[in-house]
């Protein structure tokens, strides 16, 4: 996915000569090509985070078009007073490329987590939130975020996901993606947690339910229009997200819901704030935490059958 995103701004830079690109001593190999071609657009500002930020504003008001990398808690949490009073506030037209979303970098442990950065970057003003499912989304949000003439955050994986896109993905900043269509319930999911929201539907299709899934690839401005709909559609909605369960998708559907006065079954599936001393790679941690499709579809059932409903009519 990360390889996708920088190959589609590499070729765009060849007739684009305001692309500049910093990095924070991090993305060896990635940006060779860039660096070499144009090294008067590219900046390793080093181990020094906060310093790239300040440095990209610059450039942003100087009106370059400015992309920023690095490791999700380094470059958000890391850089977040930064980027809060000198992308934010100023509603500059910087990019915000992190990698390792969730539990991506599951063997380097807690410092490279990022569970917390999509609550963090909803909390700012003028900020733009895009979590790609895959490389072909990935590769069309770089082409999208050019012309997007305001701070973006752009959460990405790591590398060697698989698409779950068979042709290229019709996507729109801000309008969410419906994936299945089904009668019973609805599932919104974002990120890497499609490809589970996916293998969910398909599991309890076999128990006789229609399930559709739609992909909130952005979280803000999120859709609300659609989530606003399918309330009335449905009477069981879940969110699965690989965040913490506060301040995600999960808890930006719910006020949408809330607010609207839903009264069906709801339910969010994310990362406990407690979380435990394991140690393991990033599918060894989804699955301790219950985030799997087995895990997600029987817990979904369960919450059903509590409710005395049938899937049809939810008497």
């Amino acid at each position: 996915m990360r390889d996708s995103f920088f190959k589609v701004i590499d070729d765009l830079s060849r007739e684009k000569d305001d692309i500049y690109m910093l990095t924070a001593d991090l993305g060896f190999g990635l940006f060779d090509n860039f660096r070499n071609k144009y090294p008067e657009r590219f900046y390793d500002i080093g181990v020094a985070e906060a310093n790239m930020i300040g440095i990209a504003a610059g450039l942003a008001l100087s009106g370059k078009n400015v992309y920023c990398y690095s490791i999700i808690p380094f470059l958000i949490m890391r850089a977040y007073e930064q980027i809060r009073i000198d992308i934010a506030y100023q509603n500059l037209n910087v990019k915000l490329i992190g990698a390792g979303g969730g539990f991506t970098y599951g063997l380097e442990g807690f410092t490279h987590f990022a569970l917390e950065d999509l609550a963090l970057m909803r909390a700012l003003p003028n900020m733009t939130i895009i979590v790609p499912c895959d490389p072909s989304e990935a590769q069309e949000f770089a082409r999208l975020s050019y012309d997007y003439n305001s701070p973006i955050y752009i959460r990405l994986g790591r590398n060697n996901e698989a698409n779950i896109h068979q042709q290229k993905p019709n996507i729109e900043i801000g309008k969410g993606l419906i994936l299945t269509r089904g009668n019973d319930v609805a599932i919104f999911s974002i990120g890497s947690m499609i490809s589970v929201a996916l293998d969910v539907h398909d599991i309890l299709a076999k128990h006789g339910m229609g399930v559709s899934v739609v992909n909130i690839h952005t979280l803000k401005p999120l859709d609300e229009a659609l989530i606003k709909r399918y309330s009335d559609e449905y009477n069981a909605i879940f969110t699965i997200e690989e965040h913490y369960i506060s301040g995600g998708l999960g808890s930006a559907v719910a006020e949408v819901l809330v607010e609207n006065s839903y009264s069906g079954i709801f339910k969010r599936f994310g990362i406990p704030l407690n979380l435990k001393k394991t140690i393991g790679n990033a599918e060894f941690r989804r699955n301790f935490y219950g985030l799997n499709a087995k895990n997600i579809s029987e817990d979904i059932l369960k919450v059903l059958e509590n409710k005395n409903t049938k899937y049809g009519n939810f008497a």
